[in-house]
């Protein structure tokens, strides 16, 4: 499923080709025609993403609001002479009134006609998005640390983080060296300081490069003197889809477990099993008796 970056990455791209222009609307396909009727020939005033969710807003207090799963696309082509004929199931065609720019929706879960109060609903349920200026860590760190829940399994509820899925999970995690499975309320306020920081980093390089890189400059291809990945998903990465492979940090194979329904990566000896103090007190060798 597309991550947060990749959701504003495609609302910079409709806002450019589209924003402020008079569009036409339609659904090839047909689901989505009656509602695609009632803002075709008027004005789109730009896109922006929470999390997942894209907005496409019109006038007239309109809003197309998308959500792509698993299969979804949203192919944005500016710069043509021509508008083609739709290919395959195109649920969503926007196209800018002088036909220099036309984008096509494909497969998504969700595209639905909403005005501003069924929009505002959808955005106050969905958690911080790293990828807002308007975002509070706070909301989120009231949530992980008074939660007896996996951490791995909080990161990627997106009612507590807006936008993160299991490559920026594994890969957050790993960088800050704590287990998926540590309970989100042993973590130290820094540690949560430092995860979001992180992600905020992260989510906005991969708008800018469109993937997702998360090795450091000593941990490359090139550095290294290794293979660059081969995944259809791209990018650098530590763990991520790397079940077995030498740890680029320690050399330990990784290791992969099903966590809220998803693979989630980990290295055993980097990233460690949280022990708590009662714990550790209740496994701690006894002292003998002092002398």
């Amino acid at each position: 499923m597309p991550e947060g970056h990749t959701l504003r990455r495609l609302a910079d791209d409709l806002d450019a080709a589209f924003g402020g222009s008079l569009v036409h609307v339609g659904s090839p396909q047909g689901r989505f025609a009656a509602d695609a009727a009632i803002v075709d020939g008027t004005r789109l005033l730009g896109a922006h993403s929470v999390g997942k969710h894209l907005f496409v807003e019109f006038e007239h207090d309109h809003l197309i609001h998308v959500h792509l799963g698993l299969i979804g696309g949203f192919d944005v082509h500016t710069g043509v002479e021509e508008v083609p004929l739709p290919v395959g199931q195109v649920r969503l065609r926007i196209v800018r009134e002088d036909a220099t720019a036309y984008a096509d929706l494909r497969g998504a879960t969700q595209c639905e006609l909403i005005g501003p109060a069924r929009g505002d609903e959808i955005r106050d349920k969905l958690g911080p998005d790293p990828l807002r200026a308007d975002a509070d860590p706070d909301r989120a760190w009231r949530r992980i640390k008074a939660s007896h829940r996996a951490i791995g399994d909080l990161l990627m509820d997106q009612a507590v983080l807006a936008g993160v899925g299991n490559v920026y999970r594994a890969e957050v995690l790993f960088r800050n060296r704590i287990h998926p499975l540590r309970p989100g309320k042993t973590l130290r306020a820094g540690q949560w300081q430092a995860i979001w920081t992180d992600l905020v980093e992260l989510m906005r390089e991969g708008v800018v490069h469109n993937r997702i890189d998360t090795v450091r400059p000593e941990h490359t291809p090139e550095a290294m003197g290794r293979e660059a990945r081969k995944d259809d998903h791209g990018g650098e990465v530590y763990v991520y889809r790397r079940t077995g492979q030498p740890c680029l940090v320690c050399g330990t194979p990784v290791r992969t477990e099903v966590l809220a329904g998803r693979n989630s990566f980990w290295c055993a000896r980097c990233q460690p099993r949280f022990r708590s103090r009662a714990v550790q007190s209740s496994t701690a060798p006894a002292r003998g008796p002092r002398t």
